[in-house]
């Protein structure tokens, strides 16, 4: 399918949708209504439309999606069709947990190597941890397109700049800080202190 230019919002959308559709799935629902899908999603009917229209004509009137066929359409949207590789740097406390994460593989993404500063291994884990100087190579051969970054602010941008040269073209950062990249580049960021702050203001 040939790449669409759509909001990105659409496209965090379309990620809630499918899941949404595999809990269908697993409970044998073949076909659902707009609404119903939309409730799911917590979103409104319209808008739920509005963002599968980028990808053609889904439905029949009077019958709604066809579970099967609308999560499979997503799933070669999103590039779940086959298992993306994906690289982790910085194995602390929160890239370690992420790589005991077992829900990549499920969604389609397989974590190929990380990489630290100062390597260890780590029992229980499959995943290569191997030193910093060794990334650039492996996301050349590997061809690797997307990073999860899990180190410190003050070395986020630098590493970013690396691994921005070796090939990776979307990144999701974990590191408080705001990343400067080219325009070819998506950034997805994570602030967990932030999200907390935000939180915070509805328990007031």
């Amino acid at each position: 399918m040939a790449r669409i230019d759509i909001p990105r919002k659409s496209i965090y959308r379309l990620s809630i949708y499918q899941r949404c559709l595999s809990r269908l799935r697993e409970n044998d629902v073949d076909t659902v209504s707009s609404e119903a899908l939309a409730k799911a999603a917590g979103v409104k009917s319209t808008q739920l439309r509005k963002d599968l229209t980028y990808f053609g004509q889904f439905g029949t009137r009077g019958l709604g999606y066809n579970v099967d066929v609308l999560s499979a359409t997503i799933a070669e949207v999103l590039g779940q069709n086959h298992l993306q590789p994906v690289i982790l740097v910085g194995v602390g406390n929160l890239g370690s947990a992420l790589l005991r994460y077992g829900g990549f593989k499920k969604e389609g993404f397989e974590v190929a190597a990380a990489f630290d500063i100062a390597p260890r291994s780590q029992a229980g884990l499959d995943i290569p941890i191997l030193h910093l100087s060794e990334m650039a190579a492996f996301i050349k051969e590997r061809q690797v397109k997307m990073a999860i970054l899990t180190v410190p602010a003050s070395s986020a941008q630098l590493v970013t700049n690396q691994i921005v040269e070796a090939g990776i073209q979307a990144i999701l950062n974990f590191s408080p800080t705001v990343l400067d990249v080219p325009e070819n580049v998506v950034v997805n960021s994570v602030d967990l202190a932030v999200e907390l702050e935000n939180l915070s203001y509805f328990i007031r």
